[in-house]
């Protein structure tokens, strides 16, 4: 979740629409410019009792995030409560359930980005040691009830928390007992960001089936391999979802503005509060017309506030999103920039993922999003299986991190991070049926010895 600082922006005033698909448009960039940021979430939980810590308890998420400045990160500070880390254009923040993210800075190359990961969890596994804590990468927490999730003390999750329940069953569930791993990428022009959006989002549900590692919840097998995915589905229809314009003629900058406009707000933030304004309109606040701000139009930051504030399976921001994967283990977390590296940094790669799914029609894409969490790889698409769609992926993606060519100082490839995907297409059995398989057989049905075998 992003973390709100002192903006400069606060002081632009937005006085027409133009401005809104203009502030996008300021994410072009030259292809040598391009960079990949990694985004992390994971559960942190007592490894005595494996209950997850409150903010302010001994050993508390308070004290993780205190920990961690012995490592160099700086704190922020929200009405005197440590609620996120800076070190660079790196940061860690809270999620509402107490989930840590990491989310690494923007690099050159996947070796970067899979360091930047590993310092960070050596640094998480050091203060664990001496907290008592350990740290797990799964989609969903796979045994407790949302009742037993403790809620961090940000402004922003406090209206979230309280707005959730109006538009969906499972917003709760989404904020409380989930974890991610995400990719930042970016794009040199309106055409080409256009390109990467619909190439990337048609693939999305693949990501999900390759990512999918949340079979369980409250302790037993729940039918779905990624949980977390079908969570989206019931959590606010208004911000979540495939967006089909994407696809139409036409889109660009302007057309995502207008979307984003039709998404209701959550909050407007002024003197370093949050103010509820949940299920109010942008469009009203554009015209001086918002419920407690009458006559006051937005600024740049309060567009930027509200761009973080849409879940869609690809996110626009002034770089594209990637959200359609479930945390895992370190090398999960690595594959999952390595895949959209591969498809969308080289450009006959990006071609040859426009080709094959160009022809790809609204039906089908909503299709793949419905029954991906259940099934997984195994979902029917025309005569198949996506099992076939995601070979053909990661064969793109591959010949995209070979043109790349970027060599650690070993002169290994970034080839080599798509290894875990590849074992899993050629096996057809992705984390969330390894963990089914080990559920039913050498765990004995107890689920709590996924801690013992997952943690990081």
């Amino acid at each position: 979740m992003s973390i709100r600082t002192k903006d400069p922006d606060e002081d632009v005033i937005i006085e027409h629409t133009d401005q809104l698909g203009a502030y996008l448009a300021t994410g072009n960039k030259p292809k040598a410019d391009w960079r990949a940021g990694t985004e992390h979430e994971k559960w942190v939980y007592h490894k005595d009792s494996l209950r997850p810590p409150s903010y302010a308890e001994p050993s508390g998420i308070r004290e993780v995030l205190g920990a961690l400045t012995t490592f160099g990160w700086e704190p922020v500070i929200e009405n005197d409560n440590v609620i996120a880390l800076k070190q660079g254009l790196a940061s860690v923040s809270l999620e509402p359930g107490g989930q840590l993210e990491l989310s690494g800075a923007p690099v050159e190359t996947l070796h970067e980005t899979c360091a930047e990961t590993g310092k960070h969890l050596e640094q998480c596994a050091a203060l664990g040691k001496v907290l008592g804590l350990g740290f797990l990468g799964t989609g969903f927490i796979p045994d407790k009830r949302r009742d037993e999730i403790p809620v961090m003390p940000k402004g922003r999750y406090k209206i979230m928390l309280n707005y959730m329940p109006k538009v969906g069953s499972l917003g709760l569930d989404m904020m409380l007992r989930t974890c991610t791993v995400q990719t930042n990428l970016d794009f040199a022009s309106e055409a080409d960001m256009v390109k990467k959006f619909r190439v990337s989002l048609a693939l999305q549900p693949i990501a999900t089936a390759l990512f999918a590692n949340s079979p369980f919840t409250e302790g037993k097998p729940n039918g779905y391999l990624s949980y977390r995915s079908h969570i989206w589905t019931d959590t606010d229809k208004g911000r979540t979802g495939m967006l089909p314009f994407v696809f139409e003629d036409g889109f660009g900058f302007d057309r995502y503005a207008q979307y984003m406009c039709d998404v209701p707000m959550y909050f407007v933030y002024r003197d370093g509060q949050y103010i509820d304004v949940a299920g109010h309109s942008w469009r009203d606040f554009m015209a001086g017309k918002l419920d407690g701000f009458e006559g006051q139009r937005p600024t740049l930051a309060d567009w930027k506030d509200h761009l973080s504030t849409a879940f869609p399976e690809v996110r626009l921001k002034t770089f594209l999103e990637m959200r359609g994967a479930d945390s895992g283990p370190w090398a999960s977390i690595c594959a999952l920039p390595a895949l959209f590296v591969g498809l969308l940094y080289d450009q006959t790669a990006l071609d040859a993922g426009w080709d094959l799914v160009r022809d790809w029609t609204p039906e089908e894409h909503l299709a793949m999003r419905r029954d991906v969490p259940r099934l997984g790889l195994r979902t029917p698409f025309r005569g198949s299986t996506l099992l076939d769609v995601a070979r053909q992926t990661l064969a793109i993606a591959d010949t995209g991190l070979k043109n790349r060519a970027r060599l650690d100082g070993s002169g290994n490839s970034e080839q080599g991070y798509l290894n875990e995907l590849h074992q899993m297409v050629e096996q057809s059995q992705t984390r969330a049926d390894r963990l089914l398989e080990a559920y039913h057989g050498r765990w004995g049905g107890d689920v709590m010895k996924l801690y013992a075998e997952e943690s990081f």
